[in-house]
């Protein structure tokens, strides 16, 4: 070989290298895969919910922030323990970079605590406070209590509601939602005459019905999610009870309209606006998103079969989207360095219009959502109907 044609060698050959160093990192952070680990009720009192979040995952793309993604999906069968036990495999064994569950606030605190401990980025599909230590790594991502609530109590004062009763699960949800309660009727004058509680799993609830019937307030709010909902207001339906009756958003699916029947005629509740996003104005930031979520859904699961919790999880997915792309700059996936990145992107998320509303979060607000993220329903032979 000529002494030219071995320096043109030597170039060219130095040339490709410095080519594959720019190169390599982009492909190879491409090559990486990210695990999302899935913990949900698809089975248990909170199956109505968990089913419509875990279908609504397995409707996505097989990507995140233009990674490959591999998503791990198991039941906790609405048992806080259980998601407890999820949680510990999802991130010991099956080493996701972040987890997305549960379908209720009790499992959720369960997990929260394991997310924070292991510095895992969490999504919770279910609104609560995390604890201070817990808060830099938890999301928990639905329209928090207090803004739901105000829409119900606006509507309460502005049809002159003077006595409330108030009926609630016996756990941390309808725990938030009575001190919520309490403080907006003391702001508002509102006497609250009657609190009763019941479980998930009770059956009857004949004696706390009877004792709001005593108090003959002129509202009652009921405080629970998915079918179980249903109890009070049937059992106050059953016994006369004219007043008007207030859900939250945790019924906010059709399998509590076919559980309550007619029992649930004239109720009202806060919701998502993808439940009713047809009925929306056409400039309203969450139509877009969630017009393109129901048909995906609806298509294959059947014209009805929207629900807001299955939204939840479509949504969290697009916080990921963003997120990952952002943190895959930063790391690599499968690295606690990746799992920082990715906590501080999903906190950085900005103006993200998805099938709730927009999410702004911030290092205080880890839900993101406003009032734009919420509409009142009235329940209307059976259907839903935008009040506003």
């Amino acid at each position: 070989m000529s002494r030219r044609r071995a320096f043109q060698y030597a170039f060219h050959a130095a040339t490709a290298l410095a080519l594959n160093a720019l190169v390599m990192p982009s492909a190879w952070s491409q090559a990486q895969e990210v695990v999302v680990g899935v913990s949900v009720s698809v089975t248990g009192p909170a199956a109505s919910l968990g089913l419509a979040e875990k279908q609504s995952i397995e409707l996505r793309p097989r990507t995140l922030g233009g990674l490959p993604v591999r998503y791990v999906i198991l039941d906790d069968a609405t048992d806080p323990s259980q998601a407890a036990k999820n949680a510990r495999r999802l991130i010991d064994v099956e080493k996701v970079d972040v987890i997305i569950g549960s379908s209720t606030v009790p499992a959720s605190l369960t997990m929260a605590e394991i997310a924070a401990e292991t510095k895992t980025p969490q999504i919770a599909l279910a609104p609560f406070s995390a604890k201070p230590e817990q808060h830099p790594w938890v999301f928990p991502l639905p329209q928090n209590v207090s803004i739901m609530a105000g829409a119900v109590f606006d509507h309460m004062k502005a049809k002159g509601v003077k006595s409330l009763g108030f009926i609630g699960f016996s756990d941390a949800w309808g725990e938030s939602w009575l001190k919520e309660a309490q403080a907006r009727t003391t702001e508002l004058g509102i006497k609250l005459a009657a609190v009763e509680r019941y479980v998930r799993t009770d059956t009857s609830v004949t004696a706390q019905t009877l004792k709001l019937m005593a108090a003959q307030p002129d509202a009652v709010l009921v405080a629970g999610s998915g079918s179980p909902s249903a109890l009070p207001m049937r059992s106050l339906r059953e016994r006369g009870y004219k007043g008007q009756i207030y859900q939250t958003h945790g019924v906010a699916n059709n399998d509590f309209l076919r559980v309550s029947g007619e029992a649930d005629e004239g109720a009202i509740l806060p919701s998502g606006p993808v439940l009713v996003v047809e009925q929306l104005a056409d400039d309203h930031p969450a139509k877009s998103a969630g017009l393109s979520y129901v048909r995906a859904y609806e298509a294959k699961y059947g014209p009805g079969s929207r629900n807001n919790f299955g939204a939840y999880a479509h949504d969290a997915t697009l916080v990921l989207d963003r997120a990952v792309a952002v943190a895959a700059r930063k790391a690599r996936p499968g690295s606690a360095e990746f799992r920082q990145a990715l906590r501080d992107a999903i906190e950085g998320t900005r103006d993200l219009a998805v099938t709730h509303g927009v999410i702004n979060m911030s290092a205080k607000d880890h839900s993101g959502f406003d009032a734009r993220s919420r509409v009142l329903l009235s329940i209307q032979k059976n259907s839903w109907q935008l009040l506003k």
